[in-house]
């Protein structure tokens, strides 16, 4: 189900509280979008002003955004992630105690974004109101070896879902990620249980990393036209 974005000022609000949430001394995970865009602008603003941290980039566009905002940057051969900022393209189980479900992989960093955010000592989501939804129901963006492609495709439509090679836009051919793999977007509707649906996507071969973070947010900030919500599990 497609959403129409939120706008500038909700995904600026929700990415300054974050980059407050910013220790000195902290080492962060940046993600890859553009409320986590968002967050890396004003974490550059409070690097300006004093602030030492160091970031782990989890794509080309928040390595180049940190540069160009004066982010110290390392590597997890490095440092640990003191803390993660990250968006989503999808929201659900705010209302619960449990840790929020979400679906991610839009710019189709799923993969690192995974690895750091997982990584991190805290993972916080940054996020406008249109992300929000009662149940999962967007496509599951899958990173996949390309050789697997055709029977990924197979396993996945045999397991109810609706699978599409996400091609490039203005240029021929499928999306590449920047570690080198494909992604097939496939469609389940309504995602009744998604901690099962990961587990039966991870134990694909082929399947790099799924779009699908179940247990790992710690909190969720939500800009809105008055402020920001903040919801943690």
């Amino acid at each position: 189900m497609k959403r129409s974005g939120g706008t500038e000022l909700q995904k600026r609000l929700a990415g300054e509280h974050a980059a407050d949430a910013v220790s000195d001394g902290d080492v962060v995970g940046l993600g890859t979008g553009s409320t986590a865009a968002a967050a890396i602008r004003a974490l550059g603003r409070r690097v300006d002003s004093g602030l030492d941290v160091r970031a782990i980039p989890t794509s080309y566009q928040s390595r180049a955004l940190a540069r160009e905002t004066g982010i110290p940057l390392t590597s997890l051969d490095e440092a640990t992630p003191d803390v993660a900022i990250d968006g989503a393209d999808q929201i659900a189980g705010l209302d619960r105690p449990t840790p929020p479900v979400l679906i991610k992989g839009g710019g189709a960093a799923h993969t690192s974004e995974k690895l750091v955010d997982s990584a991190a000592d805290r993972f916080l989501v940054v996020a406008d109101p249109t992300k929000l939804t009662d149940r999962l129901d967007a496509a599951v963006p899958i990173a996949v070896l390309p050789d697997a492609v055709p029977v990924l495709e197979r396993r996945l439509s045999a397991l109810g879902g609706d699978p599409t090679l996400r091609a490039a836009e203005r240029k021929d051919g499928p999306v590449v990620t920047d570690n080198g793999n494909l992604v097939i977007d496939c469609a389940f509707g309504p995602i009744d249980d998604p901690g099962s649906l990961a587990t039966e996507l991870s134990g694909f071969p082929g399947v790099v990393e799924h779009g699908l973070f179940v247990g790992l947010a710690d909190g969720v900030y939500v800009g809105t036209d008055d402020g920001v919500n903040t919801y943690r599990p």
